[in-house]
């Protein structure tokens, strides 16, 4: 599991590492760089009383990328509802947080060094000094808890912020409009909380390993995401994945829910936008392949 898989996954290390509204404001107002080309990619599912946009997402981006185009914005402003991977509000942010920390404590008398050998002591040591943190950070926590806030620092760092990310622009945009999600908070905690120990430990190593080159690796996706390349910006978010288990759990069964999530929508009339991590939306065993084997179009309009 590569670096590019933890970091993009999920929306819960958005969530957890969510920066001050404040911020936001500030970085929503910057000057923005100009997107080089038509932009990220957007499907539509559609039959004769509904239509759900797909639009793949960056959950964390710099502040200078312009993708919200006059595309985008007429889809969201011609939907009732803008669905995302969890709800992302600052009430189920705070409950998301207060959630995961009672989730990831460690028993009495364990530490989360103490489930790393020598070798990776001194990786993960090494990590958290490269950020100015001392050896006893995340001592408290499991491993999957320090390997998700290990994929969000080094970027933070870099001034990369959660709330420049897709979905928090997009929520913003939506205003008052009604809001939905595909999974619940505990729903995705849950996927790295019963990982087996052996797998948490390895998701946290990714993530350690990854961390000199997490800023090269997100510019990449961003430079794929920005031309709408969604077969490579797949490739690339989901390199790695020869663990069946972990992608199973983070990629393929979700996605196959999300399917059957859309066929039992287009039972009711309306138009959706629907908004997840771009990785769910290219590549093998996609949301797009899960869809065509149950003989359900969908359809790229950009």
């Amino acid at each position: 599991m590569k670096f590019s898989t933890v970091c993009t996954a999920t929306a819960l290390a958005l969530a957890l590492l969510a920066s001050p509204p404040a911020l936001a404001e500030a970085q929503e107002d910057s000057p923005k760089a100009e997107a080089q080309s038509n932009g990220p990619a957007l499907w539509k599912v559609a039959d004769e009383d509904t239509t759900i946009y797909l639009f793949g997402t960056v959950h964390a981006l710099p502040a200078d990328i312009e993708w919200y185009d006059e595309e985008i914005a007429a889809a969201l402003a011609a939907s009732d509802t803008l669905v995302t991977e969890i709800r992302m509000d600052s009430a189920s942010e705070r409950e998301m947080q207060q959630a995961a920390m009672e989730k990831s404590v460690l028993p009495q008398g364990t530490t989360l060094r103490s489930l790393l050998n020598p070798e990776q002591t001194a990786a993960y040591e090494s990590a958290l000094a490269e950020l100015s943190l001392p050896p006893v950070a995340f001592d408290r926590f499991e491993p999957w808890m320090a390997g998700l806030t290990l994929t969000m620092l080094p970027l933070m760092k870099e001034g990369i912020s959660p709330d420049t990310g897709v979905e928090k622009v997009l929520l913003r945009k939506a205003g008052d409009k009604p809001q939905d999600a595909l999974e619940t908070a505990e729903f995705q905690l849950n996927i790295f909380d019963t990982l087996p120990q052996d797998k948490q430990v390895a998701f946290l190593m990714e993530a350690v390993e990854g961390m000199d080159e997490a800023k090269e690796t997100l510019d990449a996706m961003i430079a794929e995401w920005v031309e709408g390349d969604a077969d490579a910006l797949a490739e690339l978010m989901n390199e790695g994945l020869d663990d069946p288990e972990i992608a199973e759990a983070l990629l393929y069964d979700r996605n196959a829910n999300w399917a059957e999530w859309i066929v039992t929508r287009l039972d009711a009339p309306g138009t959706v936008f629907v908004a997840v991590g771009a990785g769910h939306l290219a590549g093998n065993k996609s949301v797009q392949d899960q869809l065509a084997k149950r003989e359900i179009e969908v359809q790229r309009v950009r």
